[in-house]
């Protein structure tokens, strides 16, 4: 079975050259020529570029799109998820958050099931390192609040490791867009409306000190993102779609 394993990537250059390394070294054992790391750049103004293309020569299964505009982590994802050819298609995080042996239990628990996420917050995960509280309330409140609106029982939408079948995500990709900050739930949101089954499983996480995340600039944001995906999905749809055109009215966008 081939496999498609998506990093998207924004001024990266510090952190990605350890996951590369690692995941470059551990797909190539374990899938041979049967995998592909597609690293997605989007608007990196640093070296990131670089780093990539270096290790793109050293692991022929890595491979590299440059946008040079930014398209945020979700447009990356996305786009990731086109030029995917793998059965199963997945992403994580560039900074090694997920190792390649903990990405590697998803692929080997997924089953029958048509997609599989880790989770931080469900029995047996380890974290290993603590969070800080602020985050960790963040966090179990963003969940508190998805759970609410959308009527999903998962603990941990927004952990960076996620794996699905390729009928899923070719079944949902061109519809996704409409959240900047909360892809993930869109995208479980979406195979939920259309009868796919997704487990979530305990990982083994390494919460990281650089993580780019502002509490500060992010929460509102995301908070407003899963209203707006509500809304989509609403009988007040109207209303989004009104607010949008008035965006484009005024500032043509």
């Amino acid at each position: 079975m081939n496999l498609s394993i998506v990093i998207p990537a924004h001024n990266e250059e510090r952190r990605i050259g350890k996951t590369l390394e690692a995941y470059g070294e551990f797909y190539k054992e374990k899938f041979k020529d049967k995998v592909e790391i597609l690293v997605i750049l989007n608007g990196c103004s640093d070296n990131t570029l670089g780093v990539v293309s270096n290790f793109s020569k050293k692991y022929k299964i890595i491979k590299y799109y440059n946008y040079p505009e930014k398209i945020g982590k979700g447009g990356a994802i996305i786009e990731g998820f086109k030029k995917a050819k793998g059965d199963l298609i997945g992403f994580v995080d560039a900074d090694m958050a997920t190792s390649p042996e903990s990405f590697y239990d998803l692929v080997e628990k997924i089953g029958d099931y048509d997609g599989i996420i880790a989770s931080r917050w469900v029995k047996g995960a380890i974290i290993t390192k603590k969070q800080q509280a602020s985050r960790l309330i963040a966090s179990r409140v963003f969940n508190f609040l998805v759970g609410m609106l959308f009527d999903m029982n998962y603990r941990d939408t927004q952990c960076g490791a996620k794996l699905f079948k390729k009928q899923a995500i070719e079944s949902i990709k061109d519809e996704l867009g409409i959240a900047k900050y909360t892809l993930d739930v869109d995208i479980l949101y979406r195979l939920k409306l259309k009868g796919y089954r997704v487990v979530e499983i305990p990982t083994v996480w390494h919460d990281q000190e650089q993580s780019k995340l502002v509490l500060k600039n992010t929460v509102f944001n995301m908070f407003f993102s899963i209203i707006r995906i509500r809304l989509q999905y609403s009988r007040f749809k109207f209303i989004l779609n009104a607010y949008d055109k008035m965006w484009r009215f005024y500032f043509g966008k």
